[in-house]
Parts: structure tokens; C-alpha cells; sequence
């Protein structure tokens, strides 16, 4: 199976979520070669002490649609590992931001490297509240 059919496979509920996108409750909603797309509707479960949603939430939802985009490129016999990520937040996320998604894209794919950009937005107004980056190593698994 390709990374694209298998990410295809998620969102249309032919196979299991990863266990984290169960625990958070984020889920995919979109899939291309080299895109894809997580839903949230975060809660208050997700706050930190001041009261707003956690940065690691945002942080989270980009490394996922990141390394999904790059999955998404994978040949059978091939996977990937990311070996770094960074993000910004531009604006804070609460409960009452409602639906966020984060929408990821390959940059750049090579033999043994891949980027990727993530930018997450408020479904509400189109806002953006975080964006970063991600670079992966491509493995041959088989």
C-alpha cells in the first residue's frame, strides 16, 4: 500500500486512526498527494494554566498534517521520520475558537529528504492561529 492510499484508507474509516488522533480527538479530513488536512474542535481538557488551549495542541495538529503530506508521498516499501519541527503561534486558541484545521503541503521531496509547511486556521473567520515547518528523512523499509 502507498502512504496516499493509506491515508485515504484513515479518512474514509477503511482503517484505524492513530491511537494519538483517538485520545486528542483530531481527525483527517482531507488527503492529496502531498496534502492533507486535521479537524479539532478543542475543549476545555486541552487548557494550560492561563486559561487558553495549550501551544502543544497547535504544535501537534502541525506535526501531523506535516508528516502526513510527506507520508502521503511514500512509495510501498518506503516510510519516513521526521527529524525536525517547528512552529509558531500567531493567535491564542480557546474553546470558544471552535473548529480549528490544519492543512499541511510538501515543500520538497528528494530520496532521502522531504519539507513540508503546516498552517493552522479557525474555521470560523479563516484565521490563521499557528503555522511551521517540518523536515523528514525518507526510509526504505522493504
Amino acid at each position: 500500500m502507498t502512504g496516499l492510499e493509506y491515508m485515504i484508507a484513515i479518512r474514509d474509516g477503511m482503517h484505524p486512526p492513530a491511537p494519538i488522533q483517538e485520545l486528542i480527538g483530531f481527525r483527517l479530513v482531507e488527503v492529496d498527494e502531498g496534502r492533507t488536512a486535521f479537524s479539532l474542535v478543542p475543549d476545555g481538557r486541552m487548557l494550560n494554566p492561563i486559561g487558553t488551549v495549550h501551544g502543544g495542541i497547535a504544535g501537534l495538529l502541525l506535526d501531523s498534517c506535516m508528516g502526513a503530506a510527506v507520508h502521503t508521498t511514500c512509495a510501498g516499501g518506503e516510510d519516513y521520520s521526521t527529524l525536525e519541527t517547528s512552529f509558531n503561534l500567531v493567535r491564542a486558541i480557546t474553546p470558544d475558537t471552535g473548529e480549528i484545521v490544519a492543512a499541511g503541503r510538501v515543500l520538497y521531496r528528494g530520496g532521502r529528504v522531504a519539507t513540508a509547511e503546516g498552517a493552522v486556521r479557525r474555521v470560523s473567520d479563516d484565521k490563521l492561529v499557528a503555522h511551521g515547518t517540518s523536515t523528514c528523512l525518507m526510509i526504505a523499509t522493504g
